[in-house]
């Protein structure tokens, strides 16, 4: 069975996700190279990743599986030859003044897909392993790291912070919404009061308390009060829009992106009445969406290559080209410093872009990773205490982003 390959961490989630493999021939064969690599993910990544030599390609395996030497050895030789160095998807470089430092940290349990960290004002870092079924704690001064196993089915997608620093996490597979009592180390759990309601997905926490979220493949939002435990849900107006990003403006009023429509959503909070903004061209969507201390909503055009900016007191969209062009599909994005920051996720290595607002104008950078590998998939960026917080699922790290002048 495949999972004779693996030891430690790496094995028990192989089980507890249920990959049951019948037994492979020997890694001399094609067949079961490919074999051992999509029983986590599916070939593409392969066929579409940027290659590398038989070192990087060692060195990526090691953050995803625990081989022996020898499996490893193996394996990354075959690799190498089917998948070399090449630049299909190579980014375009925009210079700029500014300089970036990255602070890197490896999560404990392959192959988790450590996603969305977020960090409080006390500097404590939270993050969810979404095929792992954890959420994780990191302590940065020191960094120490604590894995919490969630109630079994959650696999969760998102975590945020209340405003008591406590982590929400959303039940990307088992239709719930919960939170952990650190002290105790206990969770409680919201149930969606809907069937229908299969998949929360992102959530914020507006002024006054109040749980916002999404559904994407529902295609559903959601209100909780955390204080009566009382769930209101409401469908898109357009089939098949797929709500993904969400993030609260000033006034306490949720918006929303569109994964699946060309659309951007405004929720009224006492009837919970969507209003669609349509966005300009047939093939727009948007995976995540930030919102600026004057309350313009940017978005990232992840179907066109763009960033987009709505007005929402004139209804006035603007839209500027992204530095790798049509295809380089933006996915994260945050506001920081003066400036709209995401990642176009779709190069390789992902770049990270810097929309200056007083200039319009933008600066991107490679995004490094540990000993040349860059495997990265950025999905959700947010402001930390002293710079962006990040993740790279393929490789299972976390990462700070600072920048000086």
């Amino acid at each position: 069975m495949i999972a004779n390959y693996f030891a430690g961490k790496s094995r028990q989630l192989l089980m507890g996700l249920g990959l049951m493999l019948t037994a492979l021939p020997a890694l001399s064969e094609p067949p079961a190279q490919l074999q051992l690599c999509t029983a986590c993910h599916g070939l593409s990544n392969l066929e579409y990743s940027a290659g590398y030599n038989q070192a990087h390609w060692k060195t990526l395996m090691s953050y995803m599986v625990d081989l022996n030497e020898s499996q490893a050895d193996e394996l990354s030789a075959y690799l190498a030859k089917q998948y070399p160095e090449n630049q299909r998807r190579a980014s375009v470089q925009v210079p700029g003044e500014r300089q970036l430092s990255y602070r890197y940290w490896q999560v404990p349990t392959l192959g988790q897909r450590a996603r969305d960290p977020v960090q409080g004002k006390d500097g404590v870092i939270w993050w969810v392993g979404q095929w792992g079924n954890i959420l994780g704690r990191l302590d940065p001064k020191t960094g120490a790291m604590k894995e919490y196993v969630l109630p079994p089915g959650t696999f969760p997608h998102s975590v945020t912070l209340d405003k008591n620093l406590t982590p929400w996490f959303l039940g990307n597979k088992n239709g719930t919404v919960g939170y952990l009592e650190p002290e105790s180390g206990t969770f409680k759990v919201f149930r969606m009061p809907d069937a229908n309601a299969r998949d929360p997905h992102t959530g914020e926490f507006d002024q006054q308390g109040i749980f916002w979220f999404t559904l994407q493949h529902s295609n559903m939002i959601g209100r909780l009060d955390p204080a009566t435990g009382d769930i209101k849900l409401a469908t898109l107006p357009t089939p098949g829009s797929r709500p993904y990003g969400i993030k609260i403006d000033s006034s306490g009023t949720p918006w929303v992106s569109c994964n699946g429509s060309n659309c951007l959503i405004k929720v009224d909070t006492e009837s919970m009445h969507l209003e669609e903004i349509k966005l300009p061209g047939d093939k727009s969507h948007s995976r995540r969406l930030a919102i600026t201390p004057d309350d313009m909503v940017f978005y990232v055009n992840s179907g066109m290559g763009k960033l987009g900016r709505y007005h929402p007191k004139t209804g006035t969209i603007t839209e500027w080209d992204n530095p790798s062009g049509e295809d380089s599909h933006p996915y994260a994005i945050e506001y920081a410093d003066g400036a709209i920051w995401f990642n176009e996720s779709s190069k390789r290595p992902e770049t990270l872009v810097r929309f200056d607002l007083a200039t319009e104008t933008m600066q991107s950078w490679q995004i490094p990773s540990k000993e040349g590998v860059y495997s990265g998939l950025i999905r959700h960026m947010r402001m930390g205490s002293q710079g962006l917080i990040i993740h790279q699922t393929a490789t299972n790290q976390l990462a700070e982003i600072t920048w000086s002048q």
